[in-house]
């Protein structure tokens, strides 16, 4: 069943010179999630950060730390991650040769697990691991970067996956990161998405911005 609305604002948009602060201040502000976006320049043509810094900023927020770990070979990181302060470890299904066995291990350390479908992995590929996740992150955008603009056929994959997870009687979180902004917020939810990811449209004019900006992405004027 969908949830209520959700916001995790990705980190990889804040201002990375204030970062503690940054995560402070969604927090005040009513973020639900902290998303934090890891880039290994292999797997995506991006780097970002690694597990030094969540556990730096781990003590600045007790909302859930919401990791998408972007990086392959995936499996020699997740304990690291697990340790540094994840609460759920995401992973995509090309990042190793077994996913199901990577699924196993982040839920054997303690955390959730999800995995994320790039625009071009099919909707089949949660099919085998469904009774081990605890969220299924859609990417509206090809992964690497932010303040892309949103890919609108990626709607039709959220409402298939929403008939999984519904079917499935399962608490599982779907996810979509990617180009959200109000108008992609509103067609996400009603595709049946029920936490969104936003970077730019979250961090967009500064801290005393922010609750406004939430407020906005989560359907309220």
């Amino acid at each position: 069943m969908q949830q209520e609305t959700r916001i995790a604002p990705s980190i990889l948009s804040a201002d990375f010179a204030n970062l503690g602060a940054e995560v402070r201040a969604i927090t005040e502000a009513g973020a639900d999630y902290v998303h934090v976006d890891v880039m290994d320049g292999h797997f995506v043509p991006n780097l970002t950060i690694g597990p030094g810094v969540v556990k730096a900023l781990r003590p600045h927020s007790a909302l859930t730390f919401d990791v998408h770990l972007m990086i392959s070979p995936v499996d020699i990181f997740v304990p690291a991650f697990a340790e540094a302060g994840a609460d759920i470890i995401t992973v995509h299904p090309e990042a190793g040769p077994h996913v199901h066995r990577t699924l196993q291990l982040i839920k054997t350390l303690g955390k959730k697990a999800g995995i994320s479908l790039n625009p071009g992995t099919p909707v089949e590929a949660v099919d085998p691991v469904l009774d081990l996740l605890d969220l299924v992150l859609v990417m509206s955008v090809n992964p690497g970067f932010g303040g892309q603009a949103f890919i609108p056929g990626v709607l039709r994959k959220i409402e298939a996956l929403r008939r999984r997870i519904d079917d499935s009687g399962r608490d599982i979180d779907l996810e979509v990161d990617g180009g959200i902004n109000a108008e992609t917020a509103r067609d996400a939810v009603a595709a049946g998405a029920d936490v969104l990811v936003a970077g730019t449209a979250t961090f967009q004019g500064g801290a005393s911005a922010y609750a406004e900006n939430i407020r906005t992405l989560r359907g309220g004027s």
